[in-house]
């Protein structure tokens, strides 16, 4: 009997565990010995947080990242035919989204392998749910580009389509450059186009705002390294 490939959503910073993984997960991963994570130091911090009753040292990681080669990704799944259970842990958030995991679950998808995706925080769906914008219609774009002018261009075309369409632009950005992103979006959007910035969401300094672009450069945050979802509608 095959096992299953488990999406295990991590925190999104240094928040408690109680507070947004459901005691199941924490269940599961008593069960779960093997793991395909992004960083393994970064998984073994958080399954030691989950209060796993296993010893961190008897379970087995497969590095999962852009260092890895393609060539590796089918053997890593190997075990779950010989009856193992696989869990699939990102760096924050749900495995999957905006993140290397995907490859893995196209994979097991492919080779007939169940996927179960459990609970957790999703920063883009929170960040949705409390911007006010269209829930109905909305599209996840990822990473813009970094060159500033192909930022211009794509901006300008989302604009666009946000206006056209009446739906909710989303994005994430390596939290380094999110000063770069922000200058984009206030330079390029409409000064009528809302823009929400949700940052350190789940943390005790959560911060989660909407504005116009006209008013948000009277006050611009500092978003330096945090965490940050960006939205906006025309």
């Amino acid at each position: 009997m095959k096992g299953k490939l488990y999406l295990i959503p991590n925190t999104l910073g240094d928040s408690a565990i109680e507070r947004v993984i459901p005691s199941f997960n924490t269940e599961l991963i008593n069960k779960i010995h093997i793991y395909i994570v992004e960083n393994i130091r970064t998984a073994r911090r958080f399954l030691s947080k989950s209060g796993i009753t296993v010893k961190i040292d008897d379970l087995t990681f497969f590095e999962l990242n852009k260092h890895t080669s393609v060539e590796e990704y089918s053997g890593f799944l190997k075990p779950i035919f010989d009856g193992h259970d696989i869990g699939v842990i990102s760096e924050a958030g749900c495995p999957a989204v905006a993140d290397p995991g995907a490859e893995i679950v196209k994979i097991a998808h492919n080779t007939q392998i169940d996927v179960v995706p459990l609970v957790g925080p999703a920063s883009m769906l929170m960040a949705l749910m409390a911007s006010g914008f269209n829930g109905q219609s909305f599209a996840f774009n990822g990473y813009l580009p970094v060159k500033s002018n192909e930022r211009a261009e794509q901006i300008k075309k989302d604009e666009q389509r946000s206006k056209r369409e009446g739906q909710t632009q989303i994005y994430i950005e390596a939290p380094y450059r999110n000063m770069q992103l922000l200058d984009g979006f206030l330079n390029q959007l409409n000064p009528q186009t809302r823009l929400c910035i949700a940052t350190d969401l789940t943390l005790e300094n959560e911060f989660i705002k909407t504005k116009t672009v006209k008013d948000w450069k009277t006050q611009t945050p500092d978003l330096h390294k945090k965490p940050t979802i960006f939205l906006f509608l025309a």
